[in-house]
């Protein structure tokens, strides 16, 4: 069964398409498709992007569609400092991966030098089946103000993150630890919520 996971952001379509694959889904993205449609990610949280995104899709597809969001929360600012689902848009912008890089380590800077950081996500399913939706988080990581060399398109805020109980940057994590890390990442629930949902 082919799925529209309604992204262009590689990274969030590596995470799931060998495991969806197994199970007998194929992802397909807005890379593969011929459609171009002007998505206004308005809403006030992950759960709400990531529905505007599958709905948006499947209405004009009719084919199962996946939308994912996620908010970025850090400790040491205050509310009206978060940068909630605007991670990527700051100040009106959308940035590159090397400019997100650069602004949030500018932000660590001028808060210390190390921010406790948690990511919530959004996912929504539209199918035949009507809407599923799914949210989790992963919080116990900080940013640091010196990226790593190593870059994981897509994710480039893994060159800042530090993962405390293997004391090692998210995007240079060995091959053991991603393993122990998948749990973490709640890989498997959602691979199973997106079966379920399609």
């Amino acid at each position: 069964m082919k799925v529209l996971f309604a992204t262009t952001n590689p990274a969030k379509v590596k995470k799931y398409k060998a495991e969806l694959e197994k199970r007998g889904i194929e992802l397909i993205t807005l890379k593969d498709i011929d459609v171009k449609l002007n998505v206004v990610e308005s809403g006030k949280n992950a759960l709400e992007n990531a529905y505007i995104k599958a709905k948006t899709y499947y209405d004009v597809l009719k084919m199962p569609t996946i939308g994912m969001d996620n908010n970025l929360f850090i400790e040491e600012l205050p509310e009206e400092k978060q940068p909630g689902t605007y991670v990527r848009r700051v100040n009106g912008k959308e940035l590159n991966d090397e400019e997100m890089i650069e602004h949030y380590t500018q932000l660590v800077r001028e808060n210390g030098g190390k921010l406790t950081v948690k990511w919530v996500y959004g996912m929504v399913v539209c199918s035949e089946k009507g809407r599923s939706q799914y949210t989790w988080h992963k919080d116990h990581f900080y940013f640091v103000d010196k990226p790593c060399q190593t870059r994981n398109p897509g994710y480039p805020l893994d060159s800042i993150s530090i993962v405390p109980e293997f004391n090692r940057y998210l995007a240079e994590l060995t091959p053991e630890d991603k393993i122990e890390y998948k749990k973490k990442d709640n890989i498997d629930a959602v691979v199973d919520f997106i079966v379920k949902s399609v």
